[in-house]
């Protein structure tokens, strides 16, 4: 029978802890190593990571600085084989620690661009290349400068940026055809496949807007469609090419920018399976508050996940409709303040009231009384500039009734909305005086 696996990998690790206790470093290095590569064959990524890192701290020890780096690249290898792309970062981050300890500068530029391009790669599928173009950013300052421009790996990255930025797949067919000049090995190539994966992704996602109707009074609901079209995903996911099983798409976040006077009332609940290759709709209510001159619907901002791993931020376009200010109308109402005795005085009480959400301006009232009801004093007729919400307009005027009998009053209005719109009614009033 031959020797199990397992059992090799722990006499290994152990041997290595007796020997780096022993301070004999060398050896336990090197076991530590040889008890990484014995582990990556069972597939046990995360001990693999670790006893490269040992080995790297190890070497350390002996100040083989260039033998610690390399065992780091290892380590990082293992995690991407585990498609564990935030540890990978995490040892590609510490590797970065130790650049400037290697002896030729030119081992030092080329370490420096190619870990924290890793890195970069590795936030990226996380969703943040941001991140990892901020760290970049910061390594440049140690590279030299003609050094850093015609690095492939550099070129690289500008690539990525520019086919997003632009929104053009010609860039990303310019990374597959120069694979062969970055120099990665199998695990990094597989990593820079997954990030070419995600560009078409966010590329080939169409999204687009759908409203309920054509315009908007600011007390009316707002029933939007986005309409999420990931037809073209199939061809991509599955491509042997890209070494992924694609398993599932989930969206697990959607951040929505909106003009100050709207507000969300209703949105999808999250996270949403997304069948791939359809068409799916994502139905939202926006509540207007008041009016501004731009209404802005949007960029809406969805986190998009492949196999609950690969993170991507789709971006839609904004939406800008078409919002009014609602129907400004006035309310109109009479009250005897004493009961109408024939050939007595008695005050009546006036009231228009404005209980809309929009203003009324240069406001005219007129009121309307039959002959036998005598005007003893008061105005029948009121300007005033503007009656705003929830404002009222309130007067008396004293009659004399002549004769008992059924009458109307009439409220004759005229005013003008926000939207310059002129507005005349006629409201009218039973008014009955007994003998």
């Amino acid at each position: 029978m031959g020797k199990d696996p397992r059992l090799e990998a722990e006499k290994q690790l152990l041997k290595a802890e007796q020997l780096f206790k022993a301070r004999q470093f060398k050896k336990a290095g090197k076991n530590y190593h040889l008890a990484g590569n014995s582990l990556l064959k069972l597939n046990d990524f995360e001990g693999a990571k670790d006893s490269f890192i040992n080995s790297a701290k190890t070497f350390m020890e002996l100040e083989r600085y260039d033998t610690s780096i390399e065992l780091f690249r290892q380590s990082g290898e293992a995690c991407l084989n585990a498609d564990n792309f935030l540890d990978a970062n995490q040892v590609y981050k510490e590797a970065l620690e130790f650049v400037p300890k290697l002896k030729s500068e030119g081992d030092r530029n080329s370490n420096y661009i190619l870990f924290s391009v890793l890195s970069y790669l590795c936030l990226f599928l996380k969703g943040n290349p941001e991140e990892g173009l901020d760290y970049l950013k910061r390594i440049q300052k140690k590279v030299d400068k003609e050094f850093f421009k015609e690095n492939a790996l550099i070129q690289l990255v500008s690539e990525i940026t520019l086919s997003l930025r632009d929104n053009q797949v010609k860039y990303v067919d310019k990374i597959k055809e120069n694979l062969g000049r970055y120099k990665f090995r199998d695990a990094e190539i597989k990593l820079l496949k997954c990030v070419v994966l995600l560009i078409f992704s966010k590329l080939l996602i169409i999204s687009t807007f759908e409203l309920d109707k054509d315009s908007y009074t600011t007390n009316e609901s707002i029933n939007l469609s986005l309409n999420f079209d990931t037809s073209s995903l199939p061809t991509i996911l599955n491509d042997p090419y890209y070494q992924f099983e694609y398993r599932d798409f989930v969206l697990n976040k959607i951040s929505i920018n909106l003009s100050d006077n709207l507000t969300t009332s209703t949105k999808p609940n999250l996270p949403i399976a997304i069948d791939v290759g359809k068409d799916s709709r994502l139905d939202f209510i926006i509540k207007p508050r008041f009016q501004v001159d731009n209404t802005v619907i949007g960029p809406f901002l969805i986190t998009c996940e492949l196999n609950k791993n690969l993170i991507f931020t789709h971006e839609t376009q904004s939406i800008t409709p078409k919002l009014l200010s609602p129907p400004a109308t006035l309310l109109a109402s009479i009250r005897n303040l004493r009961p109408p005795l024939i050939d007595q005085t008695f005050p009546l009480e006036i009231l228009i009231e404005n209980k809309s959400e929009a203003e009324a301006l240069d406001v005219i009232i007129d009121v309307e009384f039959p002959e036998k009801l005598k005007i003893m004093r008061g105005t029948t007729k009121k300007q005033i500039y503007s009656l705003r919400t929830n404002e009222d307009l309130k007067w008396e005027i004293n009659l004399k009734p002549l004769k008992a009998a059924d009458y109307i009053i009439k409220i004759n209005i005229k005013f003008t909305d926000p939207d310059q719109n002129i507005i005349e009614e006629t409201k009218e009033f039973p008014f009955s005086i007994k003998l």
